[in-house]
């Protein structure tokens, strides 16, 4: 059966708005999409899934902004649900795409290993990689440096993203884990596509370096893990539940236990 969200996308709109400084929600209810204003023109977290682009520019448009002023979108993952519905924005906009160098076959040779089956479709949304990203690159745009990092696991090519914005004149760092699911690391799902048991260990030694990074502000690549709508809710006008230092440090704690009782201690 074919995802609701993808059958259904409207029923999963969400109203877009700003999570702290030029940082901003632009996702629907099941998968995210961030948006960051430079001061010199937009960088697009993800794309989401082919049947919801339409959300995301109606949201980038209900914020004020031109979708045409995406300079980029860095993608966390090659899979469908993230970077899906970047051939149509691409085609749209001619914004330049950024995705890890590992995950680059994924998208454009092994479309089974897209998550696209999983989902209920077949991948017909390969696209041309214009920064194939490695550990330690940064995009520049405006006053805006995005610190690219490597953090293999869910797959090849997952990056995570860290980056600074100014609120209410403090300097806070921004952080994303790309891809801390491990629905594409049961035994079935590695025995069926031949994926090495390495890739396990990957995933913990990124969580390792994920830890070492401190950040103010926790963004997800879906928004429930991360708690991102149930945070705007909770918002008022002299509070913002998305600044909480501590809860970058809890979400990986969390991962790592989940993992270890899934497969037992490295």
């Amino acid at each position: 059966m074919p995802a609701e969200v993808c059958t259904h996308p409207w029923m999963y709109a969400v109203e877009p708005f700003r999570i702290a400084g030029g940082l901003y929600y632009v996702g629907n209810r099941d998968v995210s999409c961030h948006l960051i204003d430079t001061g010199d023109g937009l960088i697009l977290l993800d794309t989401a899934f082919p049947q919801t682009v339409y959300l995301l520019l109606e949201s980038i448009r209900r914020l004020g902004f031109d979708p045409n002023e995406v300079a980029y979108i860095l993608h966390s993952h090659a899979h469908y649900d993230h970077c899906g519905g970047t051939p149509a924005f691409v085609g749209l906009t001619g914004a330049a795409t950024a995705l890890g160098a590992a995950d680059v076959p994924i998208v454009q040779e092994h479309a089974a290993l897209t998550w696209a089956p999983e989902y209920g479709f077949e991948f017909h949304e390969a696209f041309d990689v214009d920064i194939p990203l490695q550990d330690g690159d940064v995009i520049a745009l405006g006053n805006t440096k995005v610190c690219c990092m490597h953090t293999p696991g869910h797959t090849p090519g997952t990056m995570s993203y860290f980056f600074e914005i100014t609120e209410e004149g403090a300097t806070l760092t921004v952080g994303i884990h790309g891809g801390p699911g491990i629905n594409t690391l049961t035994d079935q799902y590695m025995e069926e596509h031949g994926l090495p048991a390495t890739r396990r260990t990957d995933y913990l030694s990124s969580l390792a370096r994920l830890r070492e990074r401190p950040v103010d502000i926790f963004i997800g690549a879906h928004p429930g893990p991360s708690r991102t709508l149930e945070r705007q809710a909770q918002r008022t006008s002299d509070h913002n539940p998305f600044v909480d230092p501590e809860a970058w440090q809890a979400f990986l704690g969390d991962l790592q236990r989940t993992a270890e009782q899934a497969w037992g201690s490295p």
